[in-house]
């Protein structure tokens, strides 16, 4: 290239330029979904935090539906069949709006779909992923216990057989979509280890009692999950799940949509940040034009395109015949929670005490990913995920 020849301009949202490594069908999703939400949802986001309440759930299960959505990368059964890429980009979009929104669509296509997809009889898939992934039928996943959430093989949920039905009792904690469900796929010990059972949320027994007063997610239906003496026919087993490591199959299917997630967080609280740096004046400028606040906004930056490098790498190992390994959805999510979080903080500070307000979407994003840095592995546990896979010994057994 000679001296003359005019330079690529720089989009200071998109430094690195990689919005132009999407392809036309994933831009479509992107605007899709972002206008979407910009119309419907943003005006009114704020309040529903603030009231601790997600009103229009059923109403935003359908038209999720309607743009495929809903166990977007799954084939057949009403699901879109999109690629891994195309979903984190789903995602990113639904998480720059809330954390909860991203939550039910993680929960609904890559927990409770996900696990009829890959681990049920025709019969369960045929019931329920064309009206699933329609948003006309709501999902939970019961993995998650009151005294069980990083050792899930220890779950005292119990499944034992009765002539030809099977009877659940216990808890599980923390349900997203728990009390709006029409059917839960709850995993439980039995004599032959731990296996799923989908469970039609109005079988004699199942109640889902919300969970309240949380200060993280509040965009977001919560639940507890009781199973008292839940009575299932032989059918409602999931016949291809069979160890703790079906479960954790799905885990790793939701992980991989907050590894994107985050970053639309993370993205809305940088440009909030920045926003606000160009229009507030101290000392006689914009705070934009002092060294620390420039500081601020590059560390963010770097940290926030560092991570996009990650998903959009992890998105082709997912797409490819090879796939992608258990570690690297851990380095992914441990990274990008973890950077994403911290963009959060920094971004508080350059508003001020602004920052603590709802009319911006700062404080908001930071204390939803306080759940996200814990559920779908703690940073302890993917830690150490990443250090079994680098040392080969296993610290937390």
């Amino acid at each position: 290239m000679s001296a003359s020849s005019p330079r690529t301009p720089l989009t200071p949202s998109d430094p690195l330029g990689l919005e132009n490594l999407l392809t036309d069908e994933e831009r479509a999703v992107r605007d899709t979904v972002r206008q979407y939400l910009d119309e419907k949802v943003e005006p009114h986001i704020a309040g529903w935090f603030e009231s601790g309440e997600l009103p229009t759930l059923p109403e935003l299960a359908r038209e999720f539906g309607k743009m495929g959505l809903l166990g977007m990368h799954l084939e057949g059964y009403g699901c879109a069949g999109m690629s891994a890429r195309a979903y984190g980009i789903a995602c990113r979009e639904l998480e720059a709006t809330d954390s909860g929104l991203r939550s039910f669509v993680s929960v609904q296509g890559s927990l409770a779909m996900f696990a009829i997809h890959r681990f049920g009889s025709e019969e369960q898939k045929r019931e329920w992923l064309p009206r699933m992934a329609a948003g006309e039928a709501i999902g939970c996943f019961g993995l998650t216990e009151p005294d069980h959430g990083s050792d899930p093989a220890s779950m005292r949920t119990r499944a034992r057989r009765d002539g030809d039905d099977w009877i659940l009792d216990g808890r599980k904690m923390w349900i997203t979509n728990g009390s709006v469900a029409s059917v839960a796929v709850v995993w439980a010990q039995t004599d032959d280890k731990v296996r799923g059972f989908v469970v039609p949320t109005d079988t004699p027994g199942f109640s889902a009692p919300e969970i309240k007063h949380k200060l993280s997610l509040r965009a977001s239906v919560t639940s507890e999950l009781v199973l008292d003496g839940v009575r299932l026919p032989a059918s409602a087993m999931l016949p291809g799940a069979r160890g703790v490591g079906a479960p954790l199959t799905c885990l790793n299917e939701a992980r991989y949509g907050i590894v994107w997630g985050v970053l639309g967080a993370a993205r809305s609280s940088w440009q909030a940040a920045a926003d606000y740096a160009a229009q507030r004046e101290q000392f006689g400028k914009p705070i934009a034009a002092f060294q620390l606040t420039q500081q601020k906004l590059v560390d963010m930056a770097l940290e926030l395109h560092k991570g996009t490098l990650t998903a959009l790498h992890l998105a082709a190992l997912k797409d490819s015949d090879t796939g992608v390994h258990p570690a690297q959805i851990s380095f992914g999510k441990l990274n990008n929670v973890r950077e994403a979080i911290e963009i959060c903080r920094t971004a508080r500070t350059v508003l001020g005490a602004n920052g603590i307000s709802l009319e911006y979407p700062v404080i908001r994003h930071m204390n939803n990913l306080e759940s996200v840095l814990t559920y779908e592995g703690t940073t302890e546990m993917h830690t150490l995920a990443l250090g079994q896979a680098l040392t080969g010994h296993a610290a937390f057994r």
